[in-house]
């Protein structure tokens, strides 16, 4: 069966795409979360370097998250699910992802470059903290639900005080 590609994909479609994936990690749903990967997507998080530019290899640079595609998203959702995480523990953090500012960048047939601003609370213990950031995705339609086949996340506040993980962006 051949996929029909749509003839017009809307900013509409795009932002609800966006919205869910947020509410997945929210709702800490993560095998469904996945699945709104591509087996080849990537996931990176560059660091910012010392003389505040992002880093811009992930094969030589540090970066904060850098999964070359879906399976390293499936094995830190593994650990996560598991305890098998440094950065996991009990109680289970509590989050909630706002997205603002979404721009359909450019459209390649049924693909569609996107940035948008985001921030994210995240709640543990007593403690409330905050993320902020810029986000690049590029969005697969084609298929019979949109898949992400590129995301890179620029976190604007990287002075943390623990490690930062997929739920926090």
């Amino acid at each position: 069966m051949t996929a029909v590609i749509p003839t017009t994909i809307t900013r509409e479609a795009v932002e609800q795409f966006l919205f869910r994936e947020a509410r997945l990690l929210d709702d800490r749903a993560f095998d469904e979360w996945i699945q709104c990967y591509h087996p080849d997507a990537e996931f990176w998080m560059p660091a910012w370097a010392d003389d505040g530019d992002l880093t811009a290899d992930p094969m030589t640079e540090i970066s904060l998250i850098y999964y070359p595609n879906r399976g390293g998203i499936e094995d830190r959702v593994f650990r996560i699910k598991t305890d098998r995480s440094s950065a996991t523990s009990l109680p289970e953090p509590r989050t909630g992802h706002n997205i603002t500012n979404v721009e359909l960048l450019e459209r390649r047939d049924a693909e569609i470059d996107v940035r948008f601003n985001w921030f994210t609370l995240y709640f543990r213990y007593t403690n409330l903290d905050t993320y902020f950031g810029t986000s690049y995705y590029t969005v697969d339609f084609a298929g019979p639900q949109p898949l992400i086949r590129r995301k890179k996340v620029v976190l604007k506040n990287d002075y943390i005080h623990h490690v930062v993980d997929i739920y926090h962006v």
